[in-house]
This record gives structure tokens, C-alpha cells and sequence, in this order.
């Protein structure tokens, strides 16, 4: 007989960069850190990988055409939040200089290339500890509790 076995909710995001920059979404109508700047991403469906589950994200998102070679890992973090615990993986795609298009406006009214010396000040807080860990080369992280300004963890 099979018991119940703990649950976690798996999800990949995409940093791209070109010369010092990088890209960033400002989230909108989601319920979760609207206002605040983030990364593309989205949970896995089932039946794919966190590769697969980016690649698929990237084209629905912001139109990247993308192949598992693009995709390089560089932090995994695991989030342990009142009820519900994350696990997140963050690919890097270097020197990207392909073209990007909103394709989801009703979630992200902003869409666009930041220096990493001059980050916008609302940044999802998960997300500007991953592109600080990132630029530091440390690859795994946790992070326990809430995020403040989340109204609903999606």
C-alpha cells in the first residue's frame, strides 16, 4: 500500500544576458509581487523536464526560441514557505542576441534589458537573491519562510 508522500512544487526561470545586461519582466494581474520586476519562468506541467519546462516558457513568454545546448544551470534553490515548498532551478543563457517580444502583456507590462550595476529596486525577492548568487558563482541556496509583498504564492 502507498501513503501519501511529500509534494513539491518544481520550477524553472531563465536569466538572459547580453554585454552587462540582463533581462527582466515587471509582473502584472498575477496576484503575486505585481509591480516587481522578475525573470521569465513557470512551474513544470508534468511529463517534462525543468530544460523542457524552460524552453517552453521562454517561446510562450517572451518568443525565445531555445534548445536544451542554450541552457546552462547556474543555481538551484529550494524554498521552504508556510505550506508550500519550491524548488527552483535558474539557466543562464549568455550573450543572448536574438529578438524578444512581450507575448503575455496581461502578466508583464514591462519587458526589458537592465545593467547589473542598475537593477530596479522592486525586484521579486527570490529572484534578486538568484541573480546576486548567480553573479557570486554560488549555485544552491535555500530560503525559508515568506516573501514579503507575496499576496498568493502561484
Amino acid at each position: 500500500m502507498f501513503q501519501d508522500r511529500f509534494k513539491i512544487t518544481p520550477a524553472s526561470y531563465l536569466i538572459l544576458t547580453r554585454d552587462n545586461e540582463i533581462l527582466l519582466s515587471r509582473r502584472c494581474n498575477t496576484g503575486y509581487f505585481d509591480g516587481c520586476y522578475g525573470l521569465p519562468s513557470g512551474h513544470l506541467e508534468g511529463e517534462e523536464t525543468f530544460r523542457q519546462a524552460m524552453i517552453r516558457e521562454a517561446k510562450e513568454e517572451i518568443n525565445a526560441d531555445l534548445s536544451p545546448a542554450d541552457l546552462e544551470l547556474i543555481h538551484v534553490m529550494n524554498r521552504k514557505m508556510p505550506g508550500n515548498e519550491r524548488m527552483d532551478l535558474f539557466f543562464v543563457v549568455r550573450n543572448f542576441s536574438r529578438e524578444i517580444r512581450n507575448k503575455e502583456p496581461e502578466k508583464c507590462d514591462d519587458l526589458r534589458w537592465f545593467g547589473f550595476d542598475n537593477l530596479p529596486p522592486k525586484i521579486v525577492p527570490s529572484v534578486r537573491r538568484a541573480i546576486d548568487y548567480f553573479r557570486k558563482g554560488i549555485i544552491y541556496s535555500e530560503w525559508e519562510g515568506e516573501e514579503e509583498g507575496a499576496s498568493d504564492p502561484a
